[in-house]
């Protein structure tokens, strides 16, 4: 239902009929309460992304206490790994093994030496003190926190240097076998 000033306007020519439907749509809207959406204020656009920031960075703390929370769980654990599992030490002699750049010892007795040497103990570390530990217990912290496997003769050392470019390029000159100084 147009009004009759609209019916006039088309007439007349002054309006084409697309112009006067849509004058005639935003009407109804008006009568029935729909409005269009307003275009966002500046405020609310600041609010929302304060509110994103903030949920981000809560995201972020809260990703933080949890990998402190796992890390606290995992020292437990090998806390009780190593009381559980620990060798009764007893001896005299003295088996000295580098740790933080020091050089450490613990008593062992001949036979706990030789179970070292050949790799079936480890000695992990606790705190201020060391324990002998079975290679079964050593491979379950090793999982959790292999830097408190202070000494294991079974893992190939860390310090070992791998061959090198220079290897390589000096094995292409090689010593004769009549060589005489």
């Amino acid at each position: 239902m147009r009004n009759p000033l609209q019916d006039q306007l088309l007439k007349a020519g002054l309006v084409d009929k697309a112009k006067v439907n849509q004058v005639a749509r935003e009407q109804n809207r008006q009568k029935l309460g729909k409005t269009p959406p307003a275009p966002p204020r500046e405020d609310a656009i600041d609010t929302a992304r304060l509110q994103a920031e903030r949920a981000e960075r809560d995201r972020a703390l809260a990703a933080e206490r949890n990998a402190q929370a796992r890390a606290v769980e995992l020292r437990a654990q090998v806390r009780q790994i190593i009381d559980t599992h620990k060798v009764k030490r007893s001896g005299e002699i003295d088996y000295r093994f580098i740790h933080a750049n020091a050089i450490r010892s613990v008593l062992v007795n001949e036979s706990l030496r030789s179970q070292l040497a050949s790799g079936a103990l480890v000695i992990a570390a606790l705190d201020d003190r060391y324990e002998l530990l079975p290679r079964a217990a050593a491979e379950k912290i090793r999982e959790r926190d292999p830097a408190m496997i202070v000494l294991d003769h079974a893992q190939p050392a860390a310090d070992a240097t791998p061959a090198t470019d220079d290897d390589a390029y000096y094995s292409q000159f090689p010593v004769p076998d009549d060589l005489v100084w």
